[in-house]
């Protein structure tokens, strides 16, 4: 039996309002209904409407102007062609990788400076854990998470938790099967080992230089995948 894929809530509310906006053969430039309007139709709350509109933004689809209401930005880029799929979601994927690497650099570098020698032991069992589902040709995509929430928890920082935490939806896009493919990051698995090891020895400058040879990897792989 395959295993079940976890499906956040602002993942479906998208859903329903591109087919909101396909049934009601919307065009662009069209006013979609307020927020308050939606969280009923929808019956959900306005944090997860909010993060399925700020997806949606990102990727073209509605366009959200204070004041004035919730458009449709691009009707052709919503038409649900495979290409239109693709160049949809690696912009977003680009764009969250931009964000990424300030935020998440940050707190690479923090965590290099701070970690105790008891995060140090738990980081490096995750990545053994990481080698062994890696090795077994089992699925890495949530070890692979929860390294990375291990360092932003030793970054001490919890304003900065807080705030990685409030995308966490739009970040986990790169462990959830990103672009259809689960292994697609797998080439950036030696990055984590040389990340760790300059967090575990204190060298900021190292680990921050390894992070960002991580994210180079990983914008190359979305920029090339068709």
């Amino acid at each position: 039996m395959g295993k079940i894929k976890k499906v956040h809530v602002h993942e479906l509310v998208s859903k329903e309002i591109q087919n909101y906006i396909s049934e009601h053969q919307l065009k662009e430039g069209d006013k979609l209904p307020s927020v308050e309007e939606m969280t009923n139709m929808f019956g959900v709350g306005r944090s997860s409407l909010r993060e399925a509109l700020r997806y949606l933004e990102a990727v073209d689809i509605v366009k959200v102007e204070n004041g004035k209401g919730i458009f449709v930005n691009d009707v052709n880029m919503f038409r649900f062609t495979g290409k239109f799929k693709i160049e949809n979601e690696k912009r977003f994927l680009l764009h969250v990788l931009e964000v990424r690497r300030a935020l998440e650099g940050k707190s690479i570098e923090l965590a290099a400076r701070r970690i105790t020698p008891a995060q140090i032991i738990e980081l490096d069992q995750c990545l053994k854990e990481y080698k062994r589902l890696k090795e077994a040709g089992k699925d890495t995509s949530q070890v692979d998470l929860a390294f990375h929430r291990m360092i932003i928890k030793a970054s001490g920082n919890t304003i900065l938790e807080s705030v990685l935490h409030s995308i966490s939806g739009m970040y986990e896009k790169f462990f959830n099967e990103p672009l259809g493919e689960k292994q697609l990051f797998d080439e950036t698995y030696p990055f984590h080992i040389t990340m760790y090891e300059a967090i575990a020895k204190h060298d900021w400058v190292e680990a921050v230089a390894e992070f960002n040879k991580m994210m180079d990897c990983i914008e190359e792989l979305i920029k090339a995948y068709n």
